[in-house]
């Protein structure tokens, strides 16, 4: 059997009199790739947060990688977790290049300074970057990316240390149509590879749920409404009560898509 990777009990997040998330149970094994989909507000984004060892519960217990929160060293955890959001983007100093931010991740650090990488590093880096179609990104600055590019870079550098945790929130936001497509794709084969890490990705939109995630998990509130084989909760029924609104859910070559449904006449 699988080992666990997460595993979160009665877990409640508030903030300044807010309720973020309310008593989720969730576990993630390893051979097993989720999808947390929900409304803005949902707490989609706090949960992550919780699973990149990066915030604390107000309530409840987690396990990330065998490592319970409050009982050990983070800064010793965070390393074995790969995360590409927009929160760390938004840090990446001025003038750093594309290989740079990519290689900086092996020290789980933003900003190249005296580290000392070897060949090994830079092939690594250049053969993540080239996965992911960045190849010839190299020598650029990540400031003069497009939001396409920026998004492949962030998930080659979340890559780079060889985590055994890939948490990616909202990759495909603000990407165009052939964006969105060139990555949903590229991820589908990355969830594909079986030396891949354990993956969990946030999304608004199952038409972004790449081909092989096995799980999901859906947020209304705070609240996990429903959670298990992506085929038992993407139904008609889970994704109307997750986003209030009368909805059809479809799939097709392995990808959903999700429609309001008419009125009846």
């Amino acid at each position: 059997m699988a080992g666990e990777v997460l595993q979160l009990s009665g877990v409640g997040v508030r903030r300044e009199g807010a309720t973020l998330l309310r008593d989720v149970t969730w576990t993630v094994n390893e051979d097993e790739r989720w999808v947390i989909v929900g409304p803005n507000g949902a707490g989609k984004t706090t949960l992550l947060q919780i699973a990149a060892a990066m915030l604390h519960p107000t309530e409840g217990s987690v396990e990330i990688l065998e490592e319970e929160i409050g009982r050990t060293d983070v800064f010793e955890l965070r390393p074995r977790i790969g995360l590409a959001s927009t929160a760390v983007a938004e840090k990446v100093p001025a003038g750093e290049t594309v290989i740079d931010l990519v290689l900086t991740a092996s020290y789980a650090i933003l900003g190249r300074w005296q580290e000392e990488y070897d060949s090994t590093d830079l092939a690594r880096a250049v053969e993540l970057l080239d996965a992911l179609g960045c190849a010839d990104l190299i020598r650029r600055t990540f400031s003069t990316l497009s939001e396409g590019e920026r998004k492949r870079v962030q998930i080659a550098r979340a890559l780079m240390p060889d985590p055994e945790l890939l948490l990616l929130d909202e990759p495909a936001a603000g990407l165009d149509l052939g964006g969105r497509e060139d990555l949903v794709t590229r991820l589908a084969r990355l969830a594909d590879d079986p030396s891949a890490p354990t993956m969990v990705m946030v999304t608004h939109h199952v038409e972004e749920v790449p081909d092989g995630f096995t799980h999901a998990l859906l947020l209304r509130k705070g609240e996990a409404i429903a959670q298990g084989k992506v085929d038992e909760v993407f139904t008609e029924e889970h994704l109307t009560r997750c986003f209030g609104l009368p909805l059809s859910i479809e799939r097709q070559n392995g990808r959903w898509y999700a429609r309001a449904r008419a009125p009846r006449p």
